[in-house]
């Protein structure tokens, strides 16, 4: 009760405690991806039942952008299942969502994988606001669950996005059977970036069947509470935000999030591939609690589109690393 107190007064001296942004979160490429992610139905290496879909056009995104603006959601957050972005025909298209979305007055983010300087400042003046990249977990912890991929590439792409103008949005998934000092390491990471995030995103761990981490017990609430408070000390002036996760939890549950720091949902029927409770529910839990959704650009201004930038002029050979350990329950899940 005392964390709890001690949460909510920080994150009334920094932020409206009656108001929260929706989100929504648009998977615009499903599925297929070459990564180990223990907790991702989209690896292409696991049984799952997600279907795969190619890369939305921009009608599917602008009506799928437009349905979201009138459900209350102010920011939009596109989803690709790649391991990094690629210099070719679909990022120009991805350039073209954005520029899209852009036009429509809402927050532009995207998550599309590891990210080279040159594509971050494309993204940006295409007018994109933010980019996210989650930690997922502590750098001890993250070896445990991926293998594919180094935590050190995790934060050279927000260093990338960090130059290039973009809001970063970081976070990180807890219930993976990570430990409390993990946590706490993953938000000293953030802590010490320069600047901090502006989003934090805090995810419950939705279990998919046919994922290594399948029989993870489900976050207790009052983990979720702690973690959303502890953040919100952490990390005061940072919009701390209630993503996957939400299903399991009671409409009190979330009030207890709300009270405690969290200042962002993600509203709509998915979260990329799992569950998330419908609009309608979300906007009689505001109106019960007395909240009203956030204007977009509340804390910054729009990005006006600029000229192209245009891919580097010499094919650039990007080195991402791939630490080759193995995860032995990963390795049991592979096809």
């Amino acid at each position: 009760m005392e964390l709890l107190f001690r949460a909510a007064t920080v994150h009334r001296e920094h932020h409206d405690p009656n108001e929260v942004q929706v989100s929504s979160l648009v998977s615009i490429k499903t599925g297929g991806c070459p990564e180990d992610c223990g907790y991702c139905p989209q690896a292409a290496r696991y049984h799952t039942d997600i279907e795969e879909n190619a890369l939305m056009s921009v009608e599917q995104v602008k009506t799928a952008a437009e349905r979201a603006k009138g459900l209350g959601s102010s920011r939009l957050c596109m989803g690709a299942a790649w391991r990094n972005v690629r210099d070719d025909g679909e990022f120009e298209q991805v350039l073209e969502l954005v520029r899209t979305v852009n036009g429509l007055d809402m927050e532009v983010c995207a998550t599309l994988g590891m990210l080279t300087p040159n594509q971050a400042e494309r993204l940006a003046a295409a007018g994109l606001y933010a980019y996210n990249h989650n930690l997922d977990s502590s750098e001890d912890y993250y070896k445990e669950v991926i293998s594919t991929r180094g935590y050190e590439d995790r934060l050279e792409t927000i260093g990338n996005a960090r130059k290039a103008g973009l809001t970063v949005c970081s976070g990180g998934i807890i219930g993976m059977g990570e430990s409390i000092t993990d946590r706490l390491k993953m938000l000293l990471t953030l802590g010490s970036l320069r600047p901090v995030p502006e989003s934090v995103p805090i995810n419950a761990l939705v279990a998919v069947p046919g994922t290594p981490l399948e029989d993870q017990q489900p976050v207790d609430i009052f983990e979720m509470v702690r973690m959303i408070a502890v953040t919100r000390i952490v990390l005061p002036t940072t919009t701390v935000r209630l993503s996957a996760g939400r299903t399991e939890m009671s409409p009190e549950g979330q009030a207890l999030c709300f009270f405690a720091g969290a200042g962002s949902i993600f509203a709509g029927d998915k979260l990329l591939t799992t569950p998330n409770p419908e609009a309608f529910a979300d906007m009689e839990l505001f109106s019960a609690l007395g909240l009203k959704a956030t204007r977009a650009y509340a804390k910054g201004e729009r990005p006006v589109p600029k000229e192209d930038p245009g891919p580097p002029g010499e094919k650039q050979r990007i080195k991402w690393s791939r630490p080759g350990h193995r995860i032995e329950r990963n390795e049991a899940k592979r096809k």
